[in-house]
């Protein structure tokens, strides 16, 4: 299975998304992220998933395009904004959305952020996990 990841900036929610399914999944599960926009990688997403063991630094930021639509088998939407704006998928793709807060976006001192960064990435791993356990089952 293919699965694609997709946020406005592919810098966050998508990028601990695919570090998750990397790190969960197995050699049945091929996996990347993208973004309508590439905002380059969130240095408090590589610290997060960091702090579990994970390492996300090596993934590129990307803009979402064709190639990146055929190849998946399925399309995880993290945000609203790009659910509103995803491409039209080719016959067969399983489109599922997950609507996550950006943690990017989070205010307040150095801890209150960290917390909104582990917030979103222990909440991700759930939904990597129903996914995994379960491919055929929508989680929208």
């Amino acid at each position: 299975m293919n699965v694609l990841y997709v946020c406005t900036g592919n810098s966050c929610r998508s990028q601990i998304a695919e570090g998750w399914t990397r790190h969960l999944g197995d050699d049945r599960i091929s996996v990347r992220s993208a973004g309508l926009e590439a905002h380059g990688l969130n240095t408090n997403a590589v610290t997060t998933m960091q702090a579990v063991g994970i390492d996300i630094s090596n993934q590129p930021s990307s803009i979402l395009d064709d190639a990146d639509v055929a190849w998946a088998d399925v399309v995880v939407t993290v945000c609203g904004h790009v659910d509103e704006h995803c491409p039209v998928l080719p016959p067969g793709t399983r489109k599922i959305h997950w609507p996550f807060e950006d943690p990017a976006r989070a205010g307040g001192d150095a801890q209150e952020i960290e917390n909104a960064f582990a917030a979103t990435r222990d909440a991700m791993r759930v939904y990597v996990e129903q996914l995994l356990n379960e491919p055929a089952t929508p989680l929208n």
